[in-house]
């Protein structure tokens, strides 16, 4: 349970309260003091009594082993070689800015269909359908699924040109 706990990035906080007799006006939950940081262990539990409440704070934060971070140096450097690399820059800048229309034309697309009334439903049937439809074409017998095995083998070997 520590190695579990010593990994965690998070904070964790757990409050047994005691119920109080005295009323509140206010909609608002009351929230302990924070954890301090001076503690130099991993993991950390430190139980502290108020008058009324009783709060035991469990703290794990994570080592410098477990931490990943990201060089920024380097992850532009890397990105700058394979650019570099391009041979035709305004290729790829068309593809990926024809890309972006069509994410955009299509969000639009699917929100008027989305707008107009019970097609939504409709289409939903319409893909519950289909799928049942593949489900027993393709996936409920030993055969069928063979024979899909060998429909996506041959689109993988014409996609990649080695037919």
């Amino acid at each position: 349970m520590a190695a579990t706990a010593s990994s965690m990035a998070a904070t964790a906080l757990f409050v047994p309260r005691v119920p109080s007799t005295t009323a509140r006006c206010s909609a608002l939950a009351y929230l302990p003091p924070r954890i301090s940081s001076s503690s130099p262990s991993c993991f950390a539990v430190r139980a502290s009594s108020e008058s009324r409440r009783h709060s035991l704070q469990i703290r794990a934060s994570s080592s410098e082993e477990t931490s990943t971070s990201v060089d920024t140096g380097e992850l532009i450097s890397d990105l700058k070689e394979k650019w570099d690399a391009v041979e035709n820059k305004s290729t790829v800048l068309l593809y990926g800015g024809g890309a972006i229309v069509a994410v955009w034309l299509s969000s639009i697309i699917v929100g008027a269909v989305n707008s107009v009334p019970l097609l939504p439903k409709v289409l939903e049937l319409v893909g519950l359908g289909y799928t049942g439809w593949f489900v027993y074409r393709y996936l409920l017998f030993k055969s069928s699924r063979k024979e899909l095995a060998t429909d996506i083998e041959s689109l993988k070997k014409k996609i990649a040109g080695t037919e």
